[in-house]
């Protein structure tokens, strides 16, 4: 399988790129003397992909266990290296389940089954960083 992607300068240090799925996304960087931003930080939005990537494996696979949990969300940390050209080289993956009586052991099977088999996502970033994983639950009560 192979994607391909088109990314068209807007002018200034502003992109657009589109995606396979036809939607397009806006990007662009910190610059000096500005607070206006147009878009996201390319190197921000590989976190995103990696909680995007991760995130679609863990609610599905617990679509099919028939887990229910209330709320689900990842907070993803990226420590980048000093000397350019900058990548991350530390990564954390906080994965936190909201709910009550929460499954915690299938949220945490459907945690490992995307972080070992099935988020490519991941593998890329092993592949230059240290990939780090919590779960955190937060029980509610009805």
């Amino acid at each position: 399988m192979t994607n391909k992607i088109t990314t068209q300068w807007k002018g200034g240090l502003t992109f657009e790129s589109d995606n396979p799925s036809g939607k397009t996304v806006i990007m662009d960087t910190n610059i000096e003397g500005t607070d206006k931003r147009n878009g996201l930080s390319p190197k921000a939005m590989m976190l995103s992909s990696l909680a995007g990537c991760s995130g679609l494996d863990v609610i599905s696979t617990l679509d099919k266990m028939k887990v229910e949990i209330d709320d689900f969300k990842m907070d993803v940390t990226g420590e980048l290296t000093d000397e350019h050209p900058k990548y991350y080289h530390t990564v954390v993956v906080d994965y936190h389940f909201y709910g009550a009586d929460l499954n915690q052991k299938k949220c945490e099977r459907a945690v490992n089954l995307s972080v070992d088999k099935y988020c490519g996502v991941m593998e890329m970033f092993r592949r230059f960083a240290t990939v780090k994983t919590n779960i955190y639950f937060h029980e509610s009560t009805k």
